[in-house]
């Protein structure tokens, strides 16, 4: 009797775990799914991303300058990881490259700025350090040029607005000293900016300089590089800060920050002759024949009618190249990508399928004028007014906390975010309001200039070094790559699934 109960027992035991594997095999699909989802959303790893940027970021790819063969190599790189998870080309003639033209020119290593003083029958050269003191103008022509230094204020000729900083000093054959932007903020009077905005473009200044026959400029601009202006051939650039500009001002009888604030507060120019001899000496090779890359894929809806409509994850996959050292722009933007390439694949393998169509976006030449944008905005593979949102990325890699561009524009939009990061992630975003009046910085701004519902997320909590060598992979905090991934993959998938979705109200 006593085994026949021993038995029993046993039966019992294993009746009830097989009656327990059979309901967890049963459970409703919607809870395997929902497993299956949180384990997409935690492939999505801080390791995996920073790995991205390192590899965007390294020599191989040599800063990424839009036009070179180094910067195509990483878009080939960047095509290959869309299409081994299935996400389908959207460029040209059925692949994921969109070319366009856009000239470029390397910086090589030999490249000086110099002060030279008389000093008895003899002179003193007091050489600026690179980096610190200056940096090689991007897009300046090679050669060597000795001069005097003439300060033209922002360097402007606007008849219709009275203000000639042009007239009554000598530049031909001169260096000049020029401040960037012009001396009217968009954020104290929109109004009148406007009118002055087209003086604040890098070009403009360039190729007035040169119009007004002046052989080179010291650029007071950081210093840092910038491969966005003009090229002349016979123009020698460099771009300075605090410590040549003071050398500049040195026993003039003026102060530099003095004469700017009173440019700024009557409008009218302050050029002079400052007396300061000066070499700007930059070895550089143009090639005007360049031919820059969009890299487009797209995840396409499973709705009939939905499908038809797109939001795109997009940010800038190129940098500065080399300026004369390489600049890695491991922040801006290698941190950009490497979220688009996270959200990428984990949308490609979540169990719940869009209905809309996700495209991912990675523009070139955003340092060169933000034209990579420009040319999808003129070919775009879907209608703009079929374009639900752009959600823009921009230098994401540096910080514990995230801010966000123009979200304070489209608040149904900025909704979706907050409602995911209120609910799951739980970081720090600071919404803003994005004027969008200024000459354009950002992707996101053209975008915003088409009617397309745009927002631009940025990373920031901890130093970054803005276009400088420093620009590197011990700069990135992972975590906060992670967390925005997870964060935008929630967001799209729920905005990719509505019914209805119209930000433009």
């Amino acid at each position: 009797m006593k085994n026949k109960k021993v038995l029993l027992i046993l039966f019992s035991i294993i009746y009830l775990s097989i009656s327990f594997l059979s309901a967890v095999q049963t459970l409703p699909a919607r809870n395997t799914d929902e497993q299956k989802l949180l384990q997409v959303i935690h492939s999505i790893s801080s390791h995996k991303l920073f790995n991205y940027v390192k590899e965007l970021a390294s020599d191989k790819y040599a800063g990424r300058l839009t036009g070179t063969e180094e910067y195509k190599a990483s878009a080939e790189w960047v095509a290959t990881h869309f299409k081994e998870w299935g996400i389908a080309p959207a460029g040209d003639k059925g692949t994921y490259l969109q070319a366009f033209p856009i000239p470029y020119t390397l910086v090589f290593k030999d490249c000086e700025v110099y002060l030279q003083v008389p000093y008895k029958k003899s002179t003193i050269k007091k050489y600026y350090r690179y980096e610190d003191e200056f940096i090689p103008g991007s897009t300046s022509g090679s050669g060597e040029v000795t001069a005097e230094v003439i300060y033209v204020g922002y360097g402007i000729t606007a008849p219709e607005l009275g203000y000639d900083e042009y007239k009554g000093v000598d530049v031909k054959g001169k260096i000049l000293l020029m401040e960037r932007e012009v001396p009217v903020s968009p954020n104290k009077d929109p109004e009148l900016f406007k009118k002055w905005r087209p003086y604040s473009f890098h070009q403009y200044k360039l190729e007035n300089a040169v119009a007004h026959g002046a052989r080179g400029m010291l650029y007071n601009y950081g210093p840092i590089g910038n491969p966005n202006n003009s090229y002349s051939e016979d123009f020698i650039y460099s771009h300075v800060g605090n410590v040549v500009v003071a050398d500049i001002f040195s026993g003039t009888g003026r102060e530099h920050k003095a004469v700017v604030d009173k440019i700024q507060k009557t409008l009218k120019p302050q050029s002079f002759a400052t007396g300061k001899i000066f070499t700007v000496k930059n070895t550089t090779e143009h090639h005007p024949e360049g031919i820059g890359y969009n890299v487009i894929g797209i995840l396409e809806g499973s709705d009939p009618e939905l499908k038809d409509g797109v939001i795109i994850l997009g940010g800038h996959l190129d940098h500065l190249g080399r300026c004369y050292e390489i600049m890695p722009g491991a922040n801006d933007n290698a941190s950009s990508v490497s979220v688009i390439l996270g959200i990428a694949e984990a949308l490609a393998n979540s169990p719940v399928k869009l209905r809309r169509s996700v495209m991912f976006l990675c523009f070139g030449a955003e340092e060169q004028g933000i034209v990579g944008s420009k040319s999808y905005l003129e070919n775009p593979f879907f209608p703009l007014e079929k374009t639900a949102a752009f959600i823009n990325m921009d230098g994401v890699g540096c910080g514990d906390k995230l801010s966000v561009a123009a979200a304070k524009n489209y608040p149904e939009l900025w909704e979706f975010i907050r409602k995911a990061n209120e609910k799951y992630i739980h970081r720090i975003i600071n919404p803003r309001y994005f004027a969008n009046i200024a000459r354009p910085r950002l992707d996101a701004a053209r975008f915003m200039w088409k009617g397309v519902p745009t927002i631009s997320f940025s990373a920031y909590g901890s130093r970054s070094y803005y276009h400088l060598p420093k620009d590197n992979i011990d700069t990135i905090t992972p975590e906060i790559l992670e967390d925005l991934a997870q964060l935008l993959f929630l967001a799209v998938l729920d905005m990719a699934n509505q019914d209805s979705l119209d930000f433009r109200k």
